[in-house]
């Protein structure tokens, strides 16, 4: 009775060894091409909706000022100073706001981009034009010191697709990972010397002249 179980473990390891070595590829494609599927199918899918804005030197400013004031703002425009005005144009709080917007800015141009992201597409437009209104306020209450203000180039529109990778998309990134998962598990696996399946060497008998030498030796 107590045989049983290491006598069947014994058995599936023979049957698992005995599979060809396409076979865990194959089955490590498969599995990740479900989960990537099955996540991609689960999860919600996101919008992202972007405005832009430009910084304008004065008469005493320079192009170059305004380009580094571009670069400046871009940085603010997440900070709480910002985003808690932002949150009365765009009606959700803080919290969200700092993980739903980005910023980007150009080395060759003055400009601001702020992208909002959500998985409904009219507050992604709502929360991106909110902080580029609160940051073009925060511009204009210092212009007197910079000598540089901030001006919408362009308001965030509504999105018509999702940014957000499709089902069919995440599910061949998962066949993908899955099948180089199966080849790193090949390639790790222990490889068999082939000395176990050799036959024991028989032991030597002397032969009769050796036999002979004993005899004299007595």
């Amino acid at each position: 009775m107590t045989d049983t179980p290491p006598r069947q473990r014994r058995l599936s390891l023979a049957r698992l060894r005995g599979l060809p070595l396409w076979s865990v590829l194959a089955a490590g494609t498969l599995v990740g091409g479900v989960l990537g599927g099955a996540y991609g199918l689960l999860t919600p899918a996101t919008y992202t909706a972007t405005s832009y804005v430009i910084a304008v030197p004065a008469e005493k400013a320079t192009p170059d000022a305004a380009l580094g004031f571009a670069q400046a703002y871009g940085r603010v425009a997440t900070q709480l100073a910002v985003l808690g005005d932002a949150q009365v144009y765009a009606g959700v709080p803080v919290d969200t706001l700092q993980r739903s917007v980005r910023t980007a800015t150009s080395p060759d141009a003055p400009m601001v981009a702020v992208s909002a992201t959500s998985s409904r597409p009219g507050l992604a437009v709502d929360m991106a034009n909110a902080v580029t209104r609160a940051l073009t306020r925060h511009a204009d209450d210092t212009r007197s010191n910079t000598n540089v203000r901030l001006v919408q180039f362009s308001r965030a529109v509504e999105p018509n697709e999702p940014t957000s990778a499709s089902p069919t998309v995440t599910g061949l990134v998962g066949a993908s990972a899955g099948g180089l998962l199966g080849g790193l598990a090949l390639l790790a696996r222990p490889r068999r010397t082939g000395q176990d399946d050799e036959p024991a060497p028989a032991p030597s008998v002397p032969g009769p002249a050796a036999a002979a030498d004993v005899r004299g030796q007595r």
